[in-house]
């Protein structure tokens, strides 16, 4: 069969992996495989059990449902995980030796973060609950229509919409009689992270500014007295604890927060004996946690730190320059990578207890995520899953080239190039630069299906990672803020400049921008200051920071970490918004929105159209109905179809 570059449709083939979980003898696993089903228009993820001695993979769950977070028995007899099988996640157990998986709670709310206490009877978890509410029962169909009240600045979010006076709480399941009970009944937010003895780690905000407030605690409850200690001081925000295999020391992730939501993760050491705690990865200019962006990964759940059973070692995953490196660490504060390709994204693992072995998911550019079996001392690894191969063999893809140039004050920068699948020398080909959100996150080498898609329909595509992109220290990151299209924009005109200079093939006439949220403020901001493109592509876009203040659910501390003022300043607040300049704007720009986008609100989109179509300029908006701010991502199939439509429609057209 002659091979061709990937499709819009190949979305529907993709097979993502995540979650992979060892069991406690070492010899088995167990993992998540998520695909996209075109005919129900929606998610459908399975359980899947691997022998990792003979390889031998069996299915363990079916139908059309979600399952997500499988969590092996002490004994490794059982395996709980999460399925919204009766329409909202609830828990299940199933035996290791096969049957039916058994149902443990019926809940209002849904399950979330099962938790195995260290006998093996009990399993905590959360669940979102009134204060005072039963744990059992029917769920409140309301009074019909009735008026929203609010009292308080937080009071909607992208995830969930407008909030309700449910908090996730922590519950435990006594598996013999499945009888809940309620470990918290306030009207705060708990985290449950790990089970050791008779400690819980959890982590949660008691500050009652909430409005205000941005920090998270660690702390450990005694399920015995039902006593709670803080340990974790100040106005950080730390999560992700796991108490090593004796119990006597916490490792957890988090920050100070002295460059608010730009301050890089650090990993700490509690003794529980001494009560004293360190940061073991200080002296790493790197964050930990993945920070990769990808549009082909789904179900990944951080992994966070994994402690090797000698109770004196970690593994944990950082971000670096364009990868994310699997590291090992020696709690007096050796710290080594266990893992270091030149193109890797680790976004899940686990640790064998036997062989000092880690089972990895892994994504490349040119492969969707698949699981490997590290053997650390050795470095030999094996790919012990081969689920996408079997579509990708049809298939012509584009090797993303890594570029290193400077910008123009000097900073070194970092990007990557595709050539169009059917690039013949000699011919003149539009090239595509391609911006990611956040600001704080990065592009490398992990599969992207759009950039893919870009490729095969014949562009070029160029993605960099300008200042405020992690990867590359705390003063990379924490450069953007207060300078939102200063620096930043100069790095990616700088690595369009570079890739002019460097690939003759690229058509200086037929240059395209696109991005979503950071990217799409970007986006908007490139096409106010500069002719060059021929064509833009606006996604979940910012246009105005002054009404983005109120609006988002972040609006009003987003804006005053990031802009580093608030509406006591609306003159540096206009200064930085694409709306105060659209009549520079004469590149074709496409507009692409949610319509239940709380981060960055549809209106956004509507100013910026609206002024735009005043002023005869070339645009088009498309709505996207029942979506929100990751509609790319996680969205619905068929609209996550007609986006990557719309954009190569547009480019198609002006390009």
């Amino acid at each position: 069969m002659e091979t061709k570059g990937i499709q819009i449709k190949d979305l529907y083939h993709i097979k993502a992996l995540s979650d992979p979980r060892i069991s406690p003898c070492g010899k088995e696993a167990v993992y998540i495989q998520t695909v996209m089903d075109e005919k129900k228009d929606d998610y459908v993820s399975h359980l899947y059990f691997f022998d990792l001695e003979t390889g031998y993979k069996k299915q363990w769950t079916f139908g059309e449902e979600r399952v997500s977070s499988p969590r092996w028995s002490p004994d490794g007899a059982r395996v709980a995980f999460l399925s919204n099988r009766t329409g909202q996640m609830e828990l299940y157990i199933m035996n290791r030796d096969g049957g039916e998986a058994e149902r443990l709670t019926e809940s209002r709310m849904g399950i979330g973060n099962p938790v195995w206490s260290p006998c093996g009877t009990k399993i905590a978890c959360e669940v979102r609950l009134k204060k005072g509410e039963a744990l059992k029962g029917q769920e409140d169909k309301g009074e019909g229509i009735k008026p929203f009240i609010v009292s308080s600045m937080k009071y909607k979010s992208d995830e969930k919409g407008f909030h309700d006076d449910r908090y996730s709480q922590l519950v435990m399941i006594e598996l013999e009689t499945k009888e809940m009970t309620r470990l918290t009944d306030d009207e705060h937010e708990y985290s449950l992270h790990a089970w050791s003895g008779a400690n819980i780690a959890y982590s949660a905000d008691f500050d009652e500014e909430k409005d205000f407030s941005f920090a998270s605690s660690v702390y450990l409850l005694d399920t015995t007295t039902m006593d709670s200690m803080r340990i974790t001081e100040g106005k950080g925000y730390y999560g992700a604890a796991s108490f090593s295999p004796d119990g006597r020391h916490l490792a957890y992730i988090g920050n100070e927060r002295e460059y608010e939501n730009a301050t890089q993760n650090e990993i700490y050491i509690y003794n529980l004996e001494s009560q004293v705690s360190y940061s073991l990865t200080a002296a790493m200019d790197i964050p930990v946690g993945d920070y990769l962006n990808s549009d082909s990964i789904q179900g990944s759940s951080q992994t966070g730190i994994v402690w090797s059973t000698d109770n004196e070692s970690m593994y944990f995953i950082a971000s670096d320059s364009g990868n994310t490196i699997l590291y090992y660490a020696h709690k007096d504060g050796a710290i080594y990578p266990a893992l270091f390709e030149e193109e890797q994204h680790i976004y899940g693992f686990d640790f064998h207890p036997e062989d000092q072995s880690v089972l990895l998911a892994m994504s490349k550019p040119e492969e969707p995520g698949e699981l490997y079996f590290l053997h650390v001392p050795s470095g030999r690894m094996q790919k012990m899953t081969d689920s996408n191969s079997p579509w990708l063999k049809d298939r012509e893809l584009s090797t993303p080239e890594m570029i290193m140039f400077s910008g123009e004050d000097g900073t070194p920068l970092q990007g990557w190039v595709m050539k169009p699948v059917d690039f013949k020398e000699g011919v003149k080909y539009p090239l595509i630069v391609e911006i990611h959100g956040g600001p704080h996150t990065m592009y490398g080498n992990t599969f992207f299906h759009e950039m893919q898609v870009l490729a095969g329909k014949g562009y070029g595509v160029l993605y960099v990672n300008p200042r405020g992109s992690h990867g590359y220290g705390q003063g990379f990151v924490d450069a953007v803020r207060g300078d939102y299209g200063g620096g930043d924009y100069r790095d990616i005109m700088s690595a369009v400049d570079y890739a002019l200079g460097e690939y003759e093939w690229i058509d200086v006439d037929r240059l395209g921008v696109t991005g979503g949220s950071y990217g799409g403020f970007m986006t908007n901001w490139i096409i106010t200051r500069s002719d060059r493109f021929k064509a833009a592509v606006t996604q979940r876009s910012i246009s105005n920071w002054i009404s983005f203040y109120g609006v988002s659910d972040i609006g009003y501390y987003f804006s005053e970490w990031q802009m580093k003022c608030g509406m006591d300043d609306i003159e540096t607040l206009w200064k930085h918004s694409p709306l105060a300049y659209v009549k520079n704007i004469d590149t074709p720009l496409l507009i692409l929105h949610s319509e239940k986008d709380y981060r960055c609100p549809i209106e956004q989109a509507e100013q910026l159209y609206i002024a735009l179509k005043r002023d005869g300029k070339q645009t088009r908006f498309v709505r996207f109905p029942e979506s929100n701010h990751h509609l790319s991502r996680t969205g619905k199939p068929s609209l996550r179809e007609a986006r990557l439509q719309e954009i190569i429609d547009w480019f198609e057209e002006y390009l």
